[in-house]
């Protein structure tokens, strides 16, 4: 069975796309725990992160670069934090969440986020891209 990742990875469930290529894809997260909350997640459905082979493994930092590049240009932070759970959805997956504060790094701070919202700041990270 499909992970839910795979389903918007294939469009089965929308999502505000940032970027993909042919092993990565990357969108704002729909409860960010933080405004830019972005997934970078590998198409290969592959649950554990450091189950992902040698090339996935560091080829997926290397496509989240330039994404958390824009997402610093964007969203006023001091760095964009980077977090590897992977409790929550059975799929690799990375989280780039703009931060100011090493706190901020916390699932308790998730809020259901505006589709417009969602949208507009979709609009201006790619802008960056």
């Amino acid at each position: 069975m499909s992970t839910i990742f795979t389903k918007i990875i294939n469009g089965d469930i929308p999502c505000e796309k940032l970027a993909e290529d042919d092993r990565f894809f990357a969108f704002l997260d729909i409860r960010p725990i933080h405004e830019g909350h972005t997934l970078v997640i590998p198409k290969r459905e592959v649950d554990y992160f450091f189950d992902l082979d040698d090339d996935l493994l560091g080829g997926i930092m290397t496509f989240a670069k330039p994404i958390a590049s824009a997402l610093k240009a964007v969203v006023p932070c001091e760095r964009v934090g980077v977090m590897v759970a992977g409790l929550e959805v059975p799929h690799a997956h990375v989280h780039l969440v703009p931060i100011s504060d090493v706190g901020q790094l916390s699932f308790a701070h998730a809020r259901e986020a505006d589709p417009t919202e969602l949208a507009d700041l979709a609009e201006k990270i790619r802008r960056h891209l």
